[in-house]
């Protein structure tokens, strides 16, 4: 087993206290917040020069963690999720008991089941989900390792996770999907 349980516990304290770590997940390397703090959350759009009415992704660690911030699932959307070989985000529409201001306008919330060990561990430490946004100054490109991240970001955030900042492989975003009526909209291949 790979040892992150430094990482895990700085992590921790960090978004405790409201803070943002810079960490790996099953995607890209994201800037990570308490997503039912929105004080934590306006954070990171300082941190990104974000659009303030923009959404953002939460990770969470199982199915009953989407069912305890989603009003209601139509649970055929795991059934698919389970298929996939892409980490995938579902946008669900009726989102409950997170900060307003990682809400889509309508209501909805994009979530994604995170199966990335290391991500894994700490959401189910921290018992709420995480922002994750991906680790750039906005409308620049997404970095594809730790190696690209802008020091800017890497200056302006609480807490920098150790764990996998050496590896150089290319990573991607997730696939972004609807889930409506039993019917799948790829949003994002």
């Amino acid at each position: 087993m790979i040892d992150f349980a430094k990482d895990i516990e700085q992590s921790l304290t960090t978004l405790q206290n409201g803070g943002v770590i810079l960490y790996p997940t099953d995607t890209i390397w994201g800037l990570g917040a308490d997503a039912t703090n929105e004080t934590s959350v306006e954070q990171i759009i300082n941190i990104k020069h974000r659009p303030a009415n923009k959404s953002f992704v939460v990770l969470v660690a199982s199915e009953r963690d989407i069912m305890q911030y989603v009003a209601s699932v139509d649970l055929a959307v795991f059934d698919y999720l389970d298929k996939q070989t892409k980490p995938t985000t579902v946008i669900y529409p009726n989102a409950i008991g997170l900060a307003g201001n990682v809400l889509a306008a309508d209501g909805s919330v994009a979530i994604r089941i995170c199966k990335d060990e290391f991500c894994k561990n700490l959401i189910k430490r921290f018992r709420k989900p995480i922002v994750s946004t991906s680790a750039n100054i906005s409308n620049e490109p997404s970095p594809e390792n730790f190696a690209q991240i802008s020091p800017l970001i890497k200056k302006n955030v609480d807490f920098i996770v150790q764990h996998r900042q050496n590896e150089n492989q290319k990573t991607a975003p997730s696939s972004i999907i609807t889930w409506q009526n039993g019917e799948v909209k790829i949003l994002r291949p």
